[in-house]
């Protein structure tokens, strides 16, 4: 009955490896919960290496779903999304499952949401968990998962955040014990270790200074945020302005990367379109394939006009683009059309085989370095036969420089929960 987390990083096959298990146990019946994103990824990949499997995907509307729960039975597996879980859950009640997997995990990370709540009232015998980053920001995240994996084993949530949580920073074996709990239900591998022929990742940051009229208007707001965060502090409002102080910090990102995203009347330049245009066309004319990553899809938007005004071919990727289109997208780029892949880090950071391209930008950097990975995993995974050069572009003195710091303390705390140690026989 116990459960497990298969947390190998991206690109080494965690589908693959669940369908050859779900194939060994015949006679079976299986829930496979994933991003909308990934319905179709599933789909096919059962019928590429597990045909004789009957396999379905509950999607589409409401009406087409119900017909479908009527001949449930006859399934081997059933492939939902987060999404229509929530909204089917009466029709799941009276289901038992022998297996229940979660694919990117990472979206129960917080035990409260909606997803949590909804795939921790399936039925299953055994429940697993597939993500390349069990944890992203806090040891509550692990948590939430292993509550899904195996209810109670982690104690309830605030014991185990009293006891591990809180005292993470004043007890560092606290790690050690945690890592002594989780080892044997954590099946982790890592790029280095296991695959010898899979080329190196070259990682580099390029420092941009701003434009002059870009830093006017970033100190301007920069310092208007300053002031609001001041007052609401002294006057005892910073709990309850956190959305309105987010969406300062996130116009301050914004004007990092170009101010015309939040002024219309802006007419100055963005030194980071002028950074990126460059890298592009040199990349282009050398004849590599570039994915570049934005959290924000307007900003793609704009860098596509540049990259139209100057006759390079580009495909683009946002959450606005259907499952279908999207796997026509990569396979298009995978056979060679187009040079430069613009894709929206949310919409994007999963599910997507690119190992056609051989350079990877991240235009702005994101909170969690774990979802800028898997981004880049998109092409430094199985089946890449060059070296992957992963670029970060970053506004020097800027909102930008911190973020890239936030990111460095994560990437430790991860590293020391799920690193090296984690596969250390002594831990069992």
């Amino acid at each position: 009955g116990f459960g497990g987390i298969l947390g190998d990083e991206m690109g080494l096959g965690k589908t693959l490896q669940s369908i050859a298990f779900i194939l060994s146990n015949k006679g079976s019946m299986t829930l496979v919960v994933a991003p909308t994103s990934l319905t179709f990824n599933w789909v096919d990949e059962f019928e590429k290496f597990a045909p004789e499997l009957k396999v379905a995907a509950f999607n589409g509307n409401r009406e087409e779903r119900e017909k479908k729960f009527e001949f449930i039975n006859e399934y081997d597996v059933i492939v939902t999304t987060y999404n229509l879980l929530k909204r089917d859950m009466e029709n799941y009640k009276d289901v038992n499952f022998d297996y229940c997997f979660l694919d990117e995990a990472q979206f129960i990370k917080n035990s409260n949401s909606q997803n949590s709540l909804a795939v921790k009232e399936i039925k299953a015998k055994t429940r697993f968990a597939l993500t390349g980053t069990p944890m992203e920001n806090s040891l509550m995240e692990l948590w939430s998962i292993f509550d899904f994996i195996m209810p109670g084993y982690l104690y309830d949530e605030k014991r185990f955040s009293v006891r591990y949580h809180k005292k993470l920073k004043e007890e560092p074996e606290i790690i050690q014990e945690v890592n002594k709990l989780i080892a044997p239900f954590v099946l982790r591998r890592k790029k280095k270790d296991v695959i010898k022929e899979l080329p190196d990742k070259i990682e580099k940051t390029l420092m941009v200074d701003m434009e002059y009229d870009q830093k006017k208007v970033y100190k301007a707001y920069s310092d208007y945020a300053m002031q609001l965060i001041e007052k609401k502090v002294k006057n005892d409002e910073f709990k309850n302005s956190k959305i309105e102080i987010l969406s300062y910090i996130t116009k301050l990102r914004q004007i990092c990367i170009d101010p015309s995203v939040v002024m219309d009347n802006y007419s100055g330049g963005s030194a980071k379109l002028d950074a990126i245009m460059e890298l592009l066309s040199q990349a282009v004319d050398e004849g590599h394939r570039i994915l570049v990553f934005s959290q924000f899809t307007s900003v793609l938007k704009r860098l596509g006009d540049r990259l139209k005004f100057e006759k390079i071919h580009y495909c683009y990727l946002d959450g606005s683009v259907s499952s279908e289109k999207r796997m026509k997208l990569v396979k298009a780029f995978n056979e060679g059309n187009n040079s430069v892949f613009l894709i929206s880090l949310k919409a994007g950071g999963t599910g997507l085989n690119l190992t056609s391209a051989d350079i990877v930008i991240h235009f702005d950097p994101w909170w969690n370095p774990a979802v800028e990975d898997q981004a880049t995993d998109r092409a430094h995974r199985i089946g890449q036969e060059n070296v992957v050069e992963v670029v970060k572009i970053i506004s020097k003195g800027t909102i930008e420089e911190k973020i890239v710091k936030l990111q460095e303390s994560k990437r430790k705390l991860i590293s020391e929960v799920l690193g090296d140690e984690l596969c250390n026989p002594e831990n069992f």
